[in-house]
């Protein structure tokens, strides 16, 4: 039976894909599963195919990334090219008509840090940022109106011994 399976089997079933099967070999050639398996295991086919598709995987990444590169140099290559030109404008136009090549130059600026990886514009909070964001909150959700009512509040209370009210 072997002897009707020929190379062409493997090149048959490395093309079904994920519909990938002994069963399917089997069915093209009228023989046994059981005859595709032996056959299958004697050239190992497992192992080809696993070889076969890290190869195709590893020219697909590959081919990405020369795509991005490529990319990358493109945009960057334009980008320098704009910078050039708003800087000779700058040079060559008085301050009040440069405004057209700053907002150039800045846009360029900000696509090439982009481009690098980089941020392009301040987006962290800084921790005092977050208390202050904080603070006030919480003095919203208490009801609190301003700063010196707390202050009267906070007083009120130690004067009486009462309690806070309850944080909702």
């Amino acid at each position: 039976m072997a002897s009707r399976l020929s190379t062409d089997a493997f090149d048959f079933y490395v093309s079904l894909g994920v519909d990938r099967s002994y069963d399917a070999v089997a069915q093209k050639y009228g023989i046994s599963k059981r005859a595709v398996t032996k056959f299958a295991t004697r050239e190992a086919w497992q192992r080809r195919v696993e070889e076969i598709e890290r190869k195709a995987r590893a020219t697909t990444d590959a081919k990405a990334l020369e795509t991005l590169e490529d990319m990358k140099l493109r945009h960057l290559r334009s980008l320098r090219v704009i910078q050039g030109k708003a800087l000779e404008v700058l040079r060559n136009m008085s301050l009040r008509t440069a405004m057209d090549a700053v907002r150039a130059l800045d846009l360029a600026i900000k696509q090439e840090r982009l481009i690098h990886g980089e941020p392009s514009e301040r987006t962290a909070l800084s921790l005092e940022e977050v208390v202050r964001d904080e603070h006030r909150r919480w003095i919203q959700d208490q009801g609190i109106s301003s700063p010196s009512h707390a202050t009267a509040v906070r007083e009120e209370g130690e004067n009486t011994n009462a309690e806070a009210p309850p944080a909702q």
